[in-house]
């Protein structure tokens, strides 16, 4: 955590280091490696989407810095012909955002991914 101190001496802005992922992993333990420090006001995301499509049941997670409209958010999303059930949680203390909650504000990278990965399928 690091502080920011503006013109009023009272009033110190702190910014969060948070675990980030370059794109949504299957895993959430892959996303452990990239330790980021967010912009003020931010907070550290833990996001999870669960799609099926026949038989195979895919999981996205993804850890990011987030805007606080970003957080305690969760619905459906559909990509590449599947829909997807996601929750975004957030939370405020550094690295905090370890534990395997629940898809992604990014959805573009997500969907990106997924496309590969349904492609694959689809050739397997």
């Amino acid at each position: 955590m690091s502080f920011i101190f503006n013109e009023d001496p009272d009033h110190v802005m702190m910014s969060l280091t948070c675990y980030t992922c370059m794109f949504p992993a299957i895993s959430p333990l892959d996303c452990l490696k990239f330790p980021q420090e967010c912009p003020v006001g931010q907070r550290c995301l833990a996001s999870t989407a669960v799609g099926v499509k026949g038989s195979v049941s895919i999981v996205l997670y993804e850890r990011s810095c987030a805007l606080p409209s970003q957080c305690d958010q969760h619905g459906e999303k559909h990509a590449a012909g599947i829909k997807f059930n996601y929750t975004n949680e957030c939370c405020d203390t550094d690295l905090c955002n370890t534990a395997a909650p629940i898809s992604s504000p990014r959805w573009t990278g997500a969907v990106l991914s997924l496309c590969s990965l349904v492609l694959l399928l689809q050739l397997g």
